[in-house]
């Protein structure tokens, strides 16, 4: 698809310079993102921090980009999807600077809490708008090939970032690799410079949805809490049962709200095509098993008493995999239509997650079982995420490109927020208090060092978490897209 620039009738074709350059953008997100999963511990010993608050840290930025995603998707339909872009690259230099600035002691947090949020905005700037000018710059298999590559860097950067952030915190301390996203950004704006800007046409004055943004905040906010705190602060205490009210109340305001709002910031309208409401779905639940990378990396540096470097580097075959199957589900995407590769990149993540669930082995063993898990990992997300992404871009109206894309988007982030979180709390939860699963030690043969068991079997829980949520992403699938997608190109 051409479109025609701001500011004059010549249409604009996508090319390479500035597909790479909103690439430079996404890797940028994932360099502060997924690395965070990684060095964690290390993180959390150096600033000072106790469990609960890295654990919020780890995820805050998932969710302000989750929170502000379809927003700012929508801003960037009407004040141009570009410039937004932009936006997203500075705001992303300003917090991995306070993160890499950050202080031991008191203020650690602030600067830490601060930073994550910022680049939780930038997410919510850069990765719609990005997609918006994916959809109309591009068409046909042009189009396809631009979502691919941009899965690659989407999806493969956090196998590479992963590595990535082992290595730095290994070799130079974990704050250079903030400041190399830092890096990553100057180049994605020199590489987007001189691009014309892209605008979708509006009709009629725009009204800010102001009451649905902040009710949808407070209730994600407070559901956020509630679950990274729960454990700490107790299930049954006033404060977490005051939180998960306000949760339930302010979610149903924010429901209908929406329901019945002119220009709402979430159109429900958009549900009613299955492909897309398939698609979205999905995509929630497939970035909510981030979790997995969490817990298994943290099993292996906590119980196995490896650096964050050697944990990293058991991903090298998730790194590799998803970089070198995206085009294939590209492919698979061109023959078979959405629904089926979609489907087997679901039972591909299962399986791999499965591999790296049995935490009783020795740890010789264990490792070579998550060399082969993180490798199908890899491949089940490549091949599921661009009929995936295909499928939600292609079933938009042009006029909501951004908006449409930013929900798709929220729901990676959300996911991936709340998947990380929800699986951080159970496994924080259970390896404290190692007599509420020793039950398990009936059921599995816990063989090697017994000092470890509480993180050992935490860790198996909450990877079945992970399997959990595989099989109910596969199930909304097979409900909702059709066998046949029929796609706009």
């Amino acid at each position: 698809m051409s479109a025609t620039a701001v500011g004059g009738p010549t249409p604009y074709q996508g090319n390479d310079k500035l597909l790479f350059g909103i690439i430079m953008g996404v890797i940028a997100f994932w360099l502060f993102a997924q690395t965070t999963l990684n060095v964690a511990p290390d993180m959390q010993k150096d600033l000072g921090l106790d469990a609960s608050m890295m654990n919020i840290a780890v995820a805050i930025t998932a969710l302000f980009s989750g929170i502000f995603i379809v927003v700012i998707g929508g801003l960037a339909d009407r004040v141009g999807r570009l410039k937004v872009v932009k936006i997203g690259f500075f705001l992303n230099m300003l917090g991995s600077l306070l993160i890499g600035l950050a202080p031991a002691g008191d203020l650690a947090t602030a600067f830490l809490l601060t930073g994550r949020a910022l680049q939780g905005l930038s997410a919510a700037c850069i990765m719609p708008a990005s997609l918006a000018l994916v959809k109309t710059y591009w068409d046909g298999p042009a189009r396809q090939r631009a979502v691919s590559l941009w899965s690659i860097g989407s999806w493969g950067g956090s196998g590479v970032c992963s590595l990535f952030g082992g290595f730095m915190a290994q070799n130079f301390g974990w704050r250079y690799i903030f400041f190399s996203s830092i890096i990553v950004s100057v180049i994605g704006l020199l590489m987007i410079k001189g691009t014309p800007d892209s605008k979708a046409e509006t009709k009629g004055d725009y009204k800010f949805d102001f009451a649905g943004v902040v009710t949808f905040m407070i209730a994600m906010v407070a559901l956020q809490i509630l679950v990274t705190q729960g454990n700490k602060l107790g299930w049954t205490s006033p404060f977490i049962l005051s939180l998960a009210g306000i949760t339930a109340v302010f979610g149903i305001l924010f429901f209908t709200i929406e329901s019945r709002a002119a220009q709402g910031f979430v159109d429900f309208k958009l549900f009613r095509n299955p492909t897309y409401t398939g698609a979205t779905i999905s995509n929630f639940l497939l970035n909510g098993v981030a979790g997995t990378l969490l817990v298994s990396l943290q099993l292996v540096q906590l119980g196995g008493s490896m650096s964050a470097q050697q944990a990293g580097a058991l991903t090298l075959g998730y790194a590799v995999a998803i970089i070198a199957f995206i085009r294939v589900g590209e492919k698979l995407l061109q023959r078979f239509g959405a629904r089926k590769p979609m489907i087997w990149g679901c039972l591909i993540t299962g399986l791999a997650i499965v591999l790296l669930s049995p935490a009783n082995l020795m740890l010789a063993d264990y490792k070579v079982l998550a060399m082969i898990g993180y490798t199908l990992f890899g491949v089940g997300l490549a091949f599921y995420a661009t009929p995936s992404t295909d499928a939600a871009l292609s079933s938009l109206p042009a006029a909501q490109a951004g908006s449409g894309a930013g929900i798709y988007k929220m729901a990676s982030s959300l996911g991936a927020a709340f998947g990380v979180a929800i699986s951080a709390a159970i496994f924080t939860a259970l390896s404290a208090n190692p007599e509420s699963v020793t039950w398990l030690e009936g059921v599995i043969t816990f063989v090697g060092r017994q000092d470890n068991l509480a993180v050992r079997e935490a860790a198996v829980i909450a990877l079945m978490f992970n399997v959990f949520m595989v099989l109910v992403a596969i199930l909304s699938i097979m409900l909702t897209v059709p066998k046949v997608s029929a796609r706009k190109n």
